[in-house]
């Protein structure tokens, strides 16, 4: 089932100059101008990048090369851009990353640089307080999308109808409530989401979310495992849980939370379907997945 695009826009304020830091690059190979096949195929999607192999989509760094710039805006405090320097591919979809209860913007600075350079403009949120409950970040972090998508010194490499969310822990939770607030998202990837709302039927939005084995603050069986079973709405959803993992398993460098993660948005934010080999069969369990369940994304 393809997921239908809904194209909002959005007018904002211009970013203020004093408040943006000069772009530091981050060394990564420069992607090559893409082959007569790969422009025509993304003619019908919004293929980036080069076909992906295991490695590719495994790598600490893609094929982009990626700069960072600070943001801050109405409705959210501030946080990190990350974004591909090259412009001659076209605009890219944008994701938002929301950390956790008592968490800061540093613990979840990894997704930035690694997602970027697969071809996504990313923003990694420091949050108002470390305290904020899962609506509070949602607010922020559709927010933040908005801004960063109409009004941001990045502006002009973002796709306002290619958005989506992602948080770990209660903003895992915010993600889910930002999905079901805004259907037009095109994915959100909730990892070891926290809620009291146990309930997403109304949810529109794919969704892949991900839990951990041995969470002791956020139980598969209370949280990510009956979020999953609710979102009989979405179009397309999948359960991945990690194996032995506990709750901060997302808060460092992990490569089955990346490949996954960059899998998903690739599908549904870029309609990638070259990537829906990594999705669909499911994944089997291994030494890294505990556990997958899925709707099996279909082109």
């Amino acid at each position: 089932m393809r997921h239908q695009r809904t194209r909002t826009g959005k007018r904002f304020g211009i970013l203020a100059a004093a408040t943006a830091l000069a772009a530091a690059a981050v060394v990564v190979p420069q992607y090559a101008q893409a082959g007569p096949d790969q422009q025509a195929a993304a003619d019908d999607s919004y293929q980036r990048g080069p076909d992906p192999t295991e490695q590719s989509i495994t790598a600490e760094r893609g094929p982009f090369a990626v700069s960072r710039q600070a943001v801050d805006g109405p409705g959210f405090n501030r946080g990190t851009a990350y974004y591909p320097t090259d412009t001659s591919q076209g605009t890219f979809g944008a994701v938002v990353v929301s950390p956790g209860f008592l968490t800061s913007e540093s613990l979840i600075s990894w997704y930035g640089p690694r997602f970027a350079s697969q071809g996504f403009v990313v923003l990694t949120l420091e949050t108002d307080s470390v305290t904020d409950q899962p609506d509070s970040r949602a607010r922020q972090m559709l927010a933040a999308l908005d801004y960063l998508a109409t009004s941001s010194a990045v502006k002009n490499r973002i796709d306002p109808g290619r958005l989506a969310v992602m948080g770990h822990s209660m903003g895992g939770g915010g993600s889910l409530r930002a999905s079901e607030q805004r259907p037009a998202l095109q994915a959100a990837v909730p990892l070891m989401p926290w809620e009291n709302d146990k309930t997403w039927e109304s949810n529109r939005v794919p969704t892949l979310i991900m839990g951990a084995e041995n969470d002791l603050i956020a139980s598969p069986g209370s949280h990510s495992e009956r979020f999953y079973g609710t979102l009989t709405s979405a179009p397309e959803k999948a359960y991945l849980e990690l194996n032995g993992a506990g709750h901060n398993v997302a808060l460092s460098a992990n490569t089955t939370i990346a490949k996954y993660g960059i899998a998903w948005l690739k599908r549904f934010v870029d309609d990638d379907t070259r990537y829906e080999k990594f999705l669909c069969p499911a994944p089997r369990p291994d030494g890294n997945i505990n556990e997958y369940r899925d709707t099996c994304p279909t082109g």
